[in-house]
């Protein structure tokens, strides 16, 4: 089982991973090493986990079930990725997709290597109360959003 850390400020995220290889994510690393580090395929749709350095109480939680709920469901259908979008000078994901909360999960379509559509998934950190819910909240909306590729 690997280990995969983020570090923000002074609060580090840590989630145990089993089935998905991340690779190392350094803040100081531009964000296309760690992308091209990826096996990854450009064919697939992503599924972003975008933090910032002000961490929320359950923001460690949220992060742990999405990575779950990927592993368990959808590592080999869609890349997922788990970013720092404060640090991000490269690919401008402030704007892109409107990033102000301390955890957001982007859903991006891709079709033939490029973007297409996204929705945002607000409010997952005040759902980690009840893992169940979460997990089908999270499926659901994976489902019908990426599923119709």
């Amino acid at each position: 089982m690997k280990h995969f850390a983020l570090i923000m400020g002074l609060c580090c995220l840590s989630a145990s991973v089993a089935a998905q290889e991340y690779p190392s994510y350094n803040e100081n690393q531009p964000l296309q090493e760690y992308f091209d580090a990826s096996d990854t395929n450009a064919n697939k749709s992503i599924i972003y986990v975008f933090f910032n350095n002000d961490p929320c109480y359950n923001c460690a939680d949220a992060v742990e079930l999405v990575e779950q709920v990927y592993n368990e469901n959808f590592a080999d259908q869609y890349n997922m990725y788990l970013i720092n979008y404060q640090n991000d000078r490269e690919n401008d994901f402030i704007d892109t997709y409107n990033l102000n909360r301390p955890l957001e999960v982007v859903l991006q379509r891709i079709d033939d290597g490029a973007a297409f559509a996204y929705q945002k998934l607000d409010n997952l950190p005040d759902m980690v109360s009840d893992p169940v819910s979460f997990e089908e909240y999270l499926t659901e909306e994976i489902n019908g959003f990426l599923g119709n590729e």
